[in-house]
Formats: C-alpha cells, structure tokens, sequence
C-alpha cells in the first residue's frame, strides 16, 4: 500500500519539520501489508534525502522511546503493540524557582516535583509519561506520605512554540511568556523585523531553551498577534500557542464546494436509501449552533413499547475517504469550540450546508432504528441509510419550555411537538433507570459559560445549568452508541473504541477514605453500587460538589482505542463514537466501518492501523480540550482583572503543602489562597483525607464553603491569588463552614443479576 502522505510534495519538504515525518512514519507503520523494516528501508519508502535519513532515525528513537513504535529481532521496525505504553500523561515545566515539576493531564491536574535525574532528559513543553512515587518522611508531627512523578518516557515532542509579551528590560527586548512553563523571560532579536511594540503579544520560536547556564535562552518573533487586552488577541494567542489548525489547505476547501456544488435532494443520492422525510423528526442542540450532526423520532405503541430513531448525518456517503478533505479531518480529529470562535474538522460547505441537519432540508442519514419493550430494553436493532427532513429545530431551552408544559396548548402542531417531547422525555427516563440499575456512575461537573456583551465582550460568566432537554438527547446518542459498538464487536469487525479504563484499585481506597472524612461511609470502595448511591445522594447536597470531583480525579480517562475495554462510568462493555461525525473524526471512521461492513462483508481497517489513529484522536482531543479551558480561564481572569477586591462564594477544590483552592459557586473561577494567607500557624497536609490542618485546630478540607475576595490577577502567568474573607472584620476568623454530617453511612445493595463495566466522561 502507498503512503498517500509521500505523495504530497518534493523530498525535502517534509523532512524539516519532525512532527510531519513522525505522522509519515506513522502513516506508513499501520499501513495493510506493511512488513517490519530497517531505518535505510524505511527512508528508500519514504524517498528521503541523506539528511531526510538522519532526521528519520532521530524520529525513530523518539517514538520508540515513546513506547509508540518497537524493533523486531532483525532491527525492523514497527507499532509497538497496544496496551505496552505505561504511565500517567503529563507536561514538563520549571516553576519560578527554576525546579523541575510535572503537571498531570486532566482531570488530575496536579503539579508534582521530579526528583534530580529523573527527568530522561526532559525539556519543558515535552508531553511525558511519569510514574508517581510516593515516600514517607518525617516531620516534627510525625511521618506524612509525599509525592513525587518519575518521568519514565516521552509521549510527544516538545513544543518550540509559545506566546507571550513583549517588553524591554535595559533596553534589550525581551519576552515573557505566557503561562508558568518557563520561569524567566526569552531573549529576542530585533523588533523590528515584525513591527512588535511592548505590550504586544508575539508567537516566539524558541531557539535556545533556557537552562542552568543560560536561563533566559533566545528566541525569535514569529507573528505580531495585537496589542495584549485588544479584542480576538487572547483567541487568536490560544490558537497559536496549541498550535491548532485554521486555515484549510486550497485543495480541501475545493474538494469540498465541489461536494457541496454536486449534492442534490434528488437521485442519484436517495437511491437504495430509506425515506423518513415524512416523519416529524426534531434536532435539539445549542441555541447558537451551527452544525447539526443529529436528529430524533420516538414512538410509543397502545403496549407501550418503543420505537426510537436516532438518525445521524452520513458525512461518510459525501465525503470519499483518502482525499484532501478526508486527510485533513482526520490531521484534525476534532472540531474545536472555543467561546466565540469554532474551528471546524470540515470545511462550512460541508460541516454547516450539506451535512448538516438543517431545517427542512432533505439530508443523508445513517439511521439506527432500536425497538424497546416499556423497560427501556431493546428487543431488535436494525441500521440502515436514510433520507430525512428535519420538521423542527429547537434550541435545548426551547425543547424544556415544551418539556414543562403540562397543559395543552391551543396552536395543532405546537400541541404535536409537545406530546412528543412528552414522549421523548420519559423514554429517556427509562433509560436512564435502566443504566442506574446496571451501575454507571453519573458525575454532576459543573461547565463554565461565557456571556457577551453586544460588542462580543465578555460581561460575565456563569455555570451551565443541566435541563432535562440534555438529558434526553444524551440517553439517545449513548444507546446509539452502544448498539453501534455492540453490532462491529459481535460482528469482529475491527473498529475505534471510546474506552474509559476501570480506575486503580488504589485510587478508590482513597476517595472511600475521602468520602469517610466528608461523613458517608463507603463499606466497599471499589463496588460500583455503592459509589453510585453515594453520587445520587449527594450531587443536591453542598458537600457534593467535593465528592464528585473527588471521584473524577480518582478515575481515568477516557480514551480512543484500538481494543475492547469496556466504559467503565458508563457501565458498558460495548461503547463507540458514532453520533458527531460532522465534528469527531473517530466518529466518521466507524460510520464507514459499519457501511462497509453491511454492504460488503468486510471491514475497512485491521486493528494494527487503528491503533495509530487511536492515539492521534486521543491527542488531538486533549488538545482541543485544553484550548478551550485556557481561553475560558483567559477570559474569566481578564473579567475579574477589573474587580480586586470583590467576594465570591466558593468551595475548596484542592489541598495541597503550599495553600489552597477554591472555584467559585456562581462565577466560574478558580484560584488559590497561599499558605502563607492562611493565618499564623503550622499546617501539615493529610493528602488521603484532602485536608490541611493547623496545630491551632483550623482545618482545611475538600468541599468546605468559603468566602474568597480578588486578591492578585497574574493574566501572563494564568494565575489567579485569592484571600479569605469573612468574619475577620469582626476580629475573627475567616469563617469555613462544612457540610452536614449524615447520620448514618451510605448502605447499598447490589440489583440482583446486575452486572457490568464501563464510565463516562463528560463527553461520554
């Protein structure tokens, strides 16, 4: 097989870019028919120069450092085999003491010391692989466990570049980064050359990585992006710092209006399709949203079984795999929603015309038709292409309007609209019961929203309310999914898992110990049933805020996969992406393994090319991911730059040796208090029972409720210094005020014959 990738362009072209040659490599690695080869075979297939040839074994002894790649007994390389990569996903960095620390990915997120020479050479930028390591020293309290991270291998080379201020110290220009991975500022050349001004935000290359001889190290301007604090700059600094792909290539952007250009409602696309043009079929998403990946149809009979369709957009029979459309959907993985801006998997002739579920469009579908007796249980799945018309498109606030509605309404079809949002609603009840009963576990974590001003300005922030309206879209888009994976798994058909790996044993001892100190009683840590009651209980209750986040750093995360694992939150052993191919590429290669497999008896790809493709989604993902969060938190810190001084309910969220913190209840912040805030006392750190506690008495713990004031906004470091407020006004101090205690522990009992595996994810 042919590497399309090789095909692109002259030999030396790729060759200069590392991150390019490693996606060759990859590309050519999973290929059907590969045959594990030398580095001076694998150049010759790669029509790579002699200096192409070094730059590729350089390449090779990163990924098989990485644990990506493995040699054979005769040298020969090729992917190393799933599950062999081991370790925790982290970001190396310095702190402002120059000291070597990790940050764990999400939702962890902790920042962990590594000890001298146990860094495998690591710079900051570089995505690691660590193992936690955790010692008891003592201390004149006694002995107390502390933790620190190995760096064990490299997942991805290190980022060069970074955004940052420009400003001039001794008349020498220099740039501060944003962020906390470099503790000083980068040394660079001429300003002129750009037209960069102080107080601009640049995008530097760094050239020289700061280090013990040289701290600053040396860099040079890339783009000028706008003055820091001028409207778009922090959005487009966002995009620039993780390196996220706007532009599509020209190729691309005509492949795709040429697609769009020859789409008609008419043969020879309807052709061997089903027609539910006629049904009243609804989409219910955002009210800003622009592509509509799916639409629903219940039925419920005189018996009370059920009928649901879940149609979903077939990108797949618009969009031929292998070409410049497809390569950069799949280079991309993900659409990327960040407040204000979406940059889309697909071109807008594709991802906001054709594909789109619009509004009385006819539109190509592939459908998953599910009959259920009245428990939710489905009794007979089919699959099949489709042609649809949506009747009506509500936003998710529109739909629960309708949802609330008891009485009838005058207006004929507004009256059919709500019976069958009626209907809808207690479908998705059910199922939600039946998901309870098998043991998936529902975590109740709060989303940050934005709000604009009508010069796009952000006039403030709020947590996302969770209407029933979401609810009823997710239950149907998870049975879709799971009657999906379960047809490709029983079939053996080789597909793309959404995986969510069952949490360390260990881990749950310590969230039981948790929930113990918070007063609920976990008998059996590890038993799904009983964390799922305990979920239940307490996602009303002040103090369960503490606990679901307690949970959620406790698990994994969820990840693509090449192999079944089942979805451990979600209680499934079958789980998939199939329900948003328009925005998840993953998503799209599972709608053409199910086509093909139903039309052809065969599968599109064999396991060994999945398992690169896993890991590229499972990358681009966290990417995207972490974009998000980091505009939202620009945002929010440039929001509460204006307001110093102003209190806030809060809630700790976080204890650690040097302070706490805490995130806001109703403007979604989080920042921290200094130990050295915390008043005149001694304070050891009990790590199990997320607690820090003063010789005095004064006690610190996950969950409590405090009153926090704007201390300190740092926008160049993303960092946000909050104060204990309260009664100190009145001499005392400041006030922490602890969830009920119940009286008596969570008890439960595990449904007779109940059984299963899986998780969820937020993003399921």
């Amino acid at each position: 097989m042919s590497d399309p990738v090789a095909n692109e362009g002259p030999e030396d072209s790729p060759v200069n870019d590392r991150a390019a040659l490693e996606a060759r490599v990859l590309d050519l690695l999973s290929a059907t028919g590969y045959k594990p080869a030398r580095p001076r075979i694998l150049a010759k297939n790669l029509d790579l120069s002699e200096d192409g040839y070094r730059t590729l074994r350089q390449v090779l002894r990163g990924l098989e450092q990485a644990g990506r790649v493995t040699q054979g007994a005769n040298k020969g390389y090729e992917l190393a085999a799933p599950g062999t990569r081991s370790g925790i996903p982290a970001v190396f960095a310095r702190d402002e003491r120059g000291r070597e620390i990790v940050r764990l990915a999400a939702p962890d997120s902790r920042v962990l010391r590594v000890k001298s020479g146990e860094s495998m050479g690591a710079k900051p930028g570089d995505e690691v692989l660590v193992r936690v390591v955790r010692a008891r020293v003592p201390t004149d309290r006694g002995a107390r466990t502390i933790e620190t991270a190995k760096v064990v291998g490299m997942a991805r080379r290190q980022q060069t570049k970074f955004v940052g201020t420009v400003y001039l110290r001794d008349g020498e220009p220099r740039v501060r980064l944003d962020g906390a991975m470099f503790s000083h500022s980068v040394r660079v050349g001429d300003l002129g050359a750009k037209g960069a001004k102080p107080g601009d935000m640049v995008v530097v290359e760094i050239i020289n990585l700061p280090g013990p001889g040289d701290p600053h190290g040396s860099g040079v301007i890339l783009e000028v992006l706008g003055a820091r604090g001028e409207l778009g700059v922090d959005l487009l600094a966002v995009m620039r710092s993780h390196e996220l792909p706007v532009d599509f290539p020209a190729d691309a952007e005509e492949e795709a209006h040429r697609i769009a250009q020859a789409f008609s409602d008419q043969a020879p696309y309807l052709v061997g399709r089903d027609d539910f043009t006629n049904d009243a079929t609804v989409t219910i998403d955002p009210a800003d949203a622009k592509d509509f990946d799916d639409a629903v149809w219940v039925r419920r009979d005189e018996k009370g079984h059920w009928l649901l369709k879940v149609h979903i957009a077939d990108v797949g029979a618009l969009v031929p795999p292998g070409g410049p459309l497809d390569r950069e959907a799949r280079n991309r993985a993900t659409s990327v929603y960040l407040p204000g801006k979406v940059i889309p998997m697909f071109p807008e002739a594709i991802s906001n015309a054709v594909a789109s579920l619009q509004e009385g469009q006819v539109r190509l579908v592939q459908t998953v038709l599910l009959d259920m007796d009245p428990e939710g249980r489905v009794t007979r799945r089919r699959f099949v292409s489709g042609a649809i018309k949506v009747a009506k498109r509500l936003a998710y606030e529109q739909a629960q309007i309708l949802i609330d509605q008891k009485e009838p309404v005058s207006d004929a079809e507004e009256e059919k609209l709500r019976l069958h949002l009626h209907a809808m609603r207690d479908l998705a009840a059910i199922l939600n019961r039946r998901r309870h009963r098998r043991g998936c576990l529902e975590l109740q974590m709060p989303e940050a929203r934005l709000d604009f001003d009508d010069e796009n300005k952000v006039s403030g922030a709020h947590w996302r309310q969770h209407l029933v309206a979401h609810s009823v879209i997710e239950e149907f888009m998870l049975a879709a999914n799971e009657a999906v994976a379960e047809e490709l798994e029983t079939s053996r058909v080789p597909f793309l898992h959404r995986a969510h790996p069952d949490p360390d044993p260990f881990k749950l001892r310590g969230f039981g110990r948790f929930a113990g100190r918070v007063g609920y009683t976990l008998e059996h840590p590890e038993d799904r049933f009983e964390i799922g009651r305990l979920l239940e209980r307490t996602k009303a209750k002040p103090e369960g805020r503490a606990i679901h986040f307690a949970l959620l750093r406790s698990m994994k995360k969820a990840v693509y996969s090449a192999e079944a694992g089942g979805h451990y939150a979600l209680a499934a052993r079958y789980y998939c992406h199939f329900t948003s191919p328009i925005r998840r590429y993953p998503d799209l290669v599972v709608h053409r393994q199910l086509t093909r497999w139903h039309k052809e008896g065969r599968a599109g790809f064999d396991a060994r090319e999945l398992v690169s493709l896993a890991e590229h989604c499972s990358y681009c993902e966290r990417r995207a991911e972490a974009a998000e969060r980091e505009l939202v938190k620009r945002r929010i810190l440039a929001y509460l730059a204006d307001r110093q001084g102003e209190e806030y309910d809060a809630v700790i969220t976080g204890v650690a040796d040097y302070g706490i913190f805490a995130q806001g209840v109703t403007m979604p912040f989080e920042g921290r208090v200094h130990i050295s805030a915390l008043g005149e006392d001694w304070f050891s750190l009990d790590e199990d029972g997320h607690e820090l506690t003063g010789r005095r008495g004064r006690r610190f713990r996950l969950g409590d409720a405090v009153r926090v004031a704007i201390l300190r906004v740092d926008q160049e470091r993303l960092h946000l210094d909050l104060k204990l407020v309260g009664r100190e006004d009145r001499g005392e101090q400041p006030e922490v005020r602890r969830g009920p205690r119940p009286k008596y522990p969570v008890k439960t009992k595990r449904p007779k014959g109940s059984r299963g595996r899986g998780k969820s994810d937020g993003k399921r």
